[in-house]
């Protein structure tokens, strides 16, 4: 616009139409300087949001490694759950056998070896139940924690964005205020 507005200067303003042409002229320079202002302040944002950008992913990053304890709780419980339910369905069978064989009226010794069989798997799904009780313990502690600061990131993210989204939205306003005021000197 700039360098359409200046090779006008080229022509004649003679004449009684003189006057218009140069509002005409100042009008149209006063709107490619508008532009111009605009696309400078929307380059400055996008080199705000490339900065952020690369800020978010040296955050998520950091994040990561911060929060890696979460996911060794999340895999100790898992296993710890299937260790569980294994001693659970073994306590079970050994019960059962235990009574069965007592109510059938086997020997004694037979008796007795399952009982022993029976309180060696009472035993270990004890150990497991503790086990269990101490890993969702520690889950649930690093869960609350990994959600609570994820939840302090996204409400930053989205803080930081909505002032972006602020700051495009004022500079197209202020911009389309001076394109109006410009056109208003025009007619």
């Amino acid at each position: 616009m700039t360098k359409l507005v200046k090779s006008t200067s080229n022509y004649s303003q003679l004449g009684s139409f003189s006057p218009v042409w140069d509002v005409f002229k100042s009008s149209s320079e006063k709107l490619a300087s508008c532009h111009l202002e605009l696309v400078r302040k929307l380059q400055e944002i996008i080199k705000e949001v490339q900065k952020y950008g690369d800020e978010q992913l040296k955050a998520h990053k950091k994040t990561k490694e911060e929060v890696s304890g979460t996911l060794e709780a999340v895999q100790n419980i898992q296993s710890i759950t299937q260790a569980l339910q294994k001693a659970k369905e073994n306590y079970n069978s050994k019960c059962v056998e235990h009574e069965r064989l007592k109510k059938e009226g086997a020997t004694q010794r037979e008796v007795d070896k399952a009982a022993v069989k029976s309180k060696k798997a009472t035993d270990t799904y004890k150990l497991y139940v503790e086990k269990y009780a101490s890993a969702k313990s520690d889950f649930e502690q690093k869960m609350t924690e990994t959600a609570q600061k994820f939840q302090t990131i996204e409400e930053m993210h989205l803080s930081h964005m909505k002032e972006i989204i602020k700051s495009f939205s004022n500079t197209v306003k202020e911009v389309h205020l001076q394109i109006g005021e410009s056109f208003n000197r025009f007619t």
